[in-house]
């Protein structure tokens, strides 16, 4: 058995987990309210956040885990991507620790890691390759196709905004918030989805934009407005069902595709939107329609957190692909 501690830091939650083998043994999460008034994530506030949550969240983690320092295998470590400052901090802290205690480091990509999740024990089915993925979240949204742990080919990805953004965006609009896509998840149940109409752009293959998207909403709020200064307080509910069906709409429509192009039976999401009841519920509704599995990652495993990166780091070791102290942190996609 092995047993593994992971930091995730790659923006504005701390967290860290310990894994023996593919068994969560803890997964301890900080989030940062300092955000909510600024609308969005402030990278510096965030990255000293982090400074501050850092050596708490581990303790606690080993301290649930009941495990000692002296009784892990390695350190697993959100390296990209992510905010550079944020990153910095969990990087830093994992190389220091792995290093005060004479064990490996495992570097992971925070994109795989959301995907990974999947393969988390948690006494029940997990998907089996090749399987599609759709990874939606505040900074990302792809289709992927997985035929192995780490052998992962992009199918599609948004051409601009991603799908998690515009939601936030409608909210902000709105002034709903930060963050928004749990209030317009909330209040979508209340609403009529066929209110009002937003087109979505016609994009080739399975990619995506969504900048068009935030623009139609923007210029119908703005128009309705002028008549009415009091339209959005009298149709919030509709307003986020009917934005928040164009978007998922839009992203199942692209995965279904793509599944069938390609044959695959078995559909999966991950990443922060994960958590949209409506995207949830959209996916089985298709997968029941073509006989398909789905695949829906808990709630505790669809916005950040270390256990994912445990399970990407658990699958790493295993294949003694370990990490270099010099490796830097990095922004942007995957090195």
């Amino acid at each position: 058995m092995t047993t593994i501690l992971a930091i995730e830091s790659s923006c504005d939650d701390t967290s860290a987990a310990v894994l023996r083998d593919d068994h969560v043994l803890s997964n301890v999460i900080a989030s940062q309210k300092v955000h909510e008034q600024y609308g969005g994530v402030v990278p510096e506030l965030a990255s000293r956040a982090h400074q501050q949550n850092i050596i708490p969240v581990v303790d606690a983690a080993l301290r649930r885990a009941g495990v000692e320092r002296d009784g892990l295998d390695a350190v697993g470590f959100t390296r990209g991507p992510g905010l550079l400052g944020s990153l910095l901090v969990g990087v830093s802290f994992a190389k220091s620790f792995a290093t005060a205690l004479g064990i490996p480091l495992v570097e992971v990509n925070h994109l795989q890691a959301h995907v990974l999740s999947h393969f988390i024990d948690n006494g029940g089915p997990r998907p089996q390759f090749p399987f599609i993925c759709l990874l939606v979240s505040g900074g990302h949204t792809q289709i992927l196709l997985l035929r192995d742990y780490f052998d992962i080919v992009q199918l599609g990805t948004t051409i601009d905004d991603a799908a998690g953004e515009a939601i936030d965006k409608a909210a902000k609009i709105m002034d709903l918030g930060y963050p928004g896509g749990p209030v317009i998840d909330r209040l979508a149940r209340e609403g009529n989805p066929d209110a009002f109409r937003f087109a979505t752009p016609h994009i080739a293959g399975y990619d995506f934009s969504f900048s068009g998207i935030k623009t139609s909403f923007l210029y119908f709020l703005r128009d309705r407005l002028a008549e009415d200064p009091q339209f959005i307080e009298k149709n919030k509910a509709d307003l986020c069902a009917s934005i928040q069906r164009t978007i998922v709409g839009f992203l199942i429509k692209k995965t279904e595709r793509a599944a069938l192009d390609l044959g695959v039976r078995q559909l999966a999401i991950a990443g922060g939107v994960s958590a949209n009841s409506l995207l949830r519920s959209e996916l089985q509704r298709v997968c029941a329609k073509h006989r398909w599995q789905a695949f829906i990652p808990p709630f505790e495993y669809c916005t950040d957190n270390a256990a994912m990166v445990g399970i990407a780091a658990h699958f790493k070791y295993m294949k003694g692909e370990l990490a270099d102290l010099a490796l830097p942190p990095y922004t942007r996609g995957t090195r």
